[in-house]
């Protein structure tokens, strides 16, 4: 199915989108986007909404397991202000959103779907979740120069730390159960990024609920939201692992020229299994077993 623009699918959002989890996936360029789609809708989603440019396509078997929207992103409307429309549209339902070339994992996805996970998530009186933007790079960047490359798929196994968050409307003292946390390639060419993208948290998965709105930041007005945990015990998190700054840094003319590898000592093969990134604690189960 598909709509000629957002508006066009508001108009039949209490029936499309009446019952969750649902995936929304926004397409930058055209890398990957057939993969994510059928990486997403095969985790269990009710509905896979794909956002993308007119001009771009898609292979035949996802055009069949997909909603397609037609929307681009470097007009007015951005992702936030999507995700927003969306949020107001559907109060209840569960969503979660990421960009081409972005992969989601959560533990033991390989043999439970999405919806099992929220719904013990749910009983544990969570109404959000937080995700790790996990980097990922291509190990041979002449073979693959945008950096992408699923079969030679490379990760951190180690760098990532986490700092205090800090609000600044009750003199600078750290949120209560939030933190932000930093890593991966964000971390190893900072001076490439800009400062107020460097975090790998993500608010990724979330109940769409009145008056709660994302921020650009991918945090929520409503800060238990930010959370990562509920006071009294940990929480399940997930993971998403993402070419999205390796793309970045190897397209942008600033840095591209200064990379030749992302591989350094504490790269590994990333081996598209939850549990590699569970033993890495780049997740964590939680009371979910």
């Amino acid at each position: 199915m598909q709509y000629s623009s957002l508006d066009m699918f508001l108009k039949d959002a209490d029936t499309t989108l009446a019952k969750g989890p649902v995936a929304l996936i926004f397409a930058e360029d055209e890398v990957e986007i057939d993969s994510t789609l059928r990486h997403h809708a095969d985790l269990g989603f009710k509905r896979v909404l794909a956002f993308m440019p007119r001009a771009f396509d898609l292979a035949g078997d996802v055009v069949d397991s997909v909603i397609r929207i037609d929307h681009d992103l470097s007009a007015r409307d951005t992702v936030t202000g999507t995700v927003n429309r969306l949020i107001d549209a559907a109060p209840g339902v569960w969503m979660y959103y990421c960009f081409n070339a972005e992969y989601l994992f959560f533990p033991f996805c390989e043999t439970r779907t999405i919806g099992e996970m929220l719904g013990f998530h749910t009983e544990e009186r969570r109404d959000a979740m937080l995700v790790y933007v996990v980097d990922a790079y291509a190990g041979d960047l002449e073979r693959y120069p945008n950096a992408v490359s699923l079969e030679d798929a490379y990760m951190d196994k180690s760098g990532y730390y986490a700092l205090a968050r800090k609000d600044p409307d009750n003199h600078n003292h750290p949120r209560e159960r939030q933190l932000d946390f930093f890593g991966g390639l964000r971390w190893r060419y900072e001076e490439h990024i800009p400062k107020n993208r460097r975090n790998i948290d993500r608010i990724a998965i979330f109940r769409a609920k009145p008056k709660v709105q994302l921020r650009p930041d991918h945090t929520f007005t409503e800060e238990e939201y930010n959370t990562f945990a509920c006071p009294w015990h940990h929480n399940l998190t997930a993971s998403i692992i993402s070419f999205r700054a390796a793309k970045a840094l190897k397209r942008n003319p600033g840095s591209t020229f200064d990379i030749h590898t992302f591989r350094w000592h504490n790269s590994t093969p990333f081996e598209w299994h939850s549990r590699q990134l569970l033993d890495l604690g780049l997740m964590e189960p939680g009371q979910w077993f």
